[in-house]
């Protein structure tokens, strides 16, 4: 192997380590109000009300200090 594709495989390898889980919302239904936990819109009929969360319950909430 040479130089370059050492390098660009470390790059790849240590990227991927740093990134971490999509945070988890509560979407509100626009027709009937109802309310699901997602990662992403469950549809086009969703809107985001609450989060983000850290887990698929949507319990614990994501705190920026």
């Amino acid at each position: 192997m040479n130089k370059t594709c050492l390098t660009l495989l470390l790059a790849c390898c240590c990227g991927s380590l740093a990134a971490s889980p999509a945070p988890w919302w509560k979407w509100r239904g626009k027709i009937d109000h109802s309310i699901v936990c997602a990662q992403t819109s469950p549809g086009w009929g969703w809107e985001k009300a609450y989060g983000p969360y850290r887990d698929a319950r949507c319990e614990k909430l994501i705190v920026n200090k």
